[in-house]
């Protein structure tokens, strides 16, 4: 059986744009399921948010999230198989994802960089793409491609522990101190075996599978490896981090495990998180054709009703003062309405450099709110398109030169940290979340958007965007109180009964 490289190239292309679109169905029923069990009303209204998204960039075909992603492929082919190209089969992935991320109808944000280490150049198409390939017995070609969001690919972790030394624990320890960069509520892969390369490749694996504990949880477990994923789920979730680290009943919705043989000497365990826009597919080429995707039925999304609808303090952000601020809370939610200034990581690079040679800025942040964002590039009718938070934590160490410029605050993802927390209250400012994994549904609270400075870097580039009702949760008050460390205190408490 011949496979024709443009049935590849086609069928990469294909399934790229669906699975920026569409989360899978096992992910949304466990999704709705959280929602429905969860106490804590901040992770409650954050899981409906990203339900809510996930029904709408299905309806609308747009990004379920602004940062769509590293493409991840794995090829299985049959060894009774040959594929008909005078190019390295990675160049066929690559060629698809370039068509992918061009595609007029949905244009996607180019994420990779050139050069990791030094020049750090966007390619701007996301290549190169990662790709596998196995050889096994059979005819055909199976694929199974990813769209791996940075900030849940930045959580990875790898250990090897004492062969005597108990996996669960380090799991349960390390998803502790893990923060909320990595979007929660999603999925854990855990890869136990092989050496550390194997390790880290079982963990991204072990994603791509079938979420099933809601079944395994009714039926209860039927070997050793089910009790084992039974037994972290409970544990971490006992943890009360919640969706976005807010505190609540929900981190994680499965844990998958996927393991190898070791040497005896060694334990080399993996732990890959999985963000909420959890986005995969798997297909088989035979020849016959290049892949087709069918979209998914509305009616696989729940209907949250009025309960999903954001609430909270309305908020006029124009001529806001720092003594305004001070009267939110911690946890409170309000819906912003106003002009915001934008900035990422490569923004505050480059204005921390012309601090240093004595340049002026380019835009005066006095009496402003910055929301760390990299939004996708619109389609007709859309003032910007989908653009939800940056992990808030990769502008730490810039905070105390924008507070110094008499920012008001900032509106990220995550926890900050605690130099950050304590530069915040003595600046009597403050730092506001929104909800990662809702970046369309953000993105319809954005009614104009226009480039301010710093064009040439694209998506990082500072931009002023009007919005209406954004919501926000209040994440680190003007006094320092830090919603990401009372929150999953508070409801680990709760949940151990104490």
């Amino acid at each position: 059986m011949d496979i024709p490289a443009d049935h590849i190239v086609e069928s990469i292309h294909r399934a790229a744009q669906f699975v920026s679109c569409f989360h899978p169905a096992d992910h949304v029923r466990h999704l709705a399921a959280a929602w429905e069990r969860e106490q804590s009303p901040a992770a409650r209204a954050a899981i409906g948010q990203i339900l809510v998204n996930s029904r709408m960039a299905a309806f609308g075909r747009r990004p379920i999230c602004q940062d769509t992603g590293m493409v991840v492929v794995f090829l299985r082919l049959g060894m009774d198989s040959r594929i008909r190209s005078p190019l390295p089969v990675e160049e066929l992935v690559n060629e698809g994802v370039r068509r992918a991320w061009a595609d007029a109808g949905n244009p996607l944000r180019a994420s990779m960089v050139a050069d990791a280490l030094f020049d750090r150049r966007n390619t701007r198409d996301n290549t190169p793409a990662t790709t596998h390939v196995e050889l096994v017995p059979g005819a055909g070609l199976d694929i199974t491609l990813s769209a791996k969001g940075g900030g849940s690919e930045n959580k990875a972790r790898f250990t090897v522990l004492n062969p005597a030394a108990s996996v669960e624990d380090w799991v349960v320890s390390t998803m502790e101190g893990l923060g909320a960069g990595w979007c929660p509520p999603g999925i854990i892969g855990l890869g136990i075996g092989g050496g550390a390369e194997k390790a880290m490749l079982l963990a991204k694996q072990a994603l791509n599978a079938p979420i099933d504990m809601l079944d395994l949880l009714a039926r209860g477990p039927r070997d050793r490896a089910e009790e084992f994923r039974i037994n972290l789920y409970t544990r971490i979730n006992a943890l009360g981090i919640g969706a976005q680290g807010l505190g609540g009943m929900t981190a994680v919705l499965d844990v998958k495990l996927a393991t190898a043989a070791s040497h005896a000497a060694s334990k080399p365990v993996a732990l890959v998180p999985q963000c909420a826009a959890n986005r995969h597919v798997h297909f088989r080429l035979d020849g016959s054709g290049p892949a087709d995707f069918a979209p998914p039925a509305l009616s696989d999304w729940p209907d949250l009703g009025p309960e999903a609808a954001a609430t909270g303090r309305r908020v006029r952000i124009d001529g806001l003062t720092r003594a305004d601020a001070a009267q939110w809370q911690a946890g409170e939610t309000l819906l912003l309405s106003g002009r915001i200034l934008t900035g990422r990581d490569a923004a505050h690079k480059r204005l921390a450099g012309m601090q240093a040679q004595g340049i002026p800025f380019p835009v005066d942040f006095a009496g402003r709110l910055i929301y760390y964002v990299g939004p996708v590039d619109p389609v007709a009718g859309e003032a910007v398109g989908p653009a939800g938070p940056t992990t808030a934590t990769r502008m730490d160490p810039f905070t105390p030169m924008m507070l110094d410029t008499g920012l008001v605050g900032m509106i990220g993802k995550a926890e900050r940290g605690p130099a950050t927390v304590q530069a915040i209250a003595q600046h009597g400012a403050v730092y506001l979340a929104a909800t990662g994994g809702a970046a369309y549904l953000i993105a319809r609270s954005i009614r104009s958007a226009r480039v301010v400075a710093f064009a040439d870097l694209g998506m990082e580039a500072i931009y002023e965007m009007e919005v209406e009702d954004l919501p926000v949760t209040v994440a680190v008050d003007a006094r320092g109180n830090a919603i990401h460390q009372s929150g999953p205190a508070d409801w680990r408490r709760r949940i151990a009964g104490g």
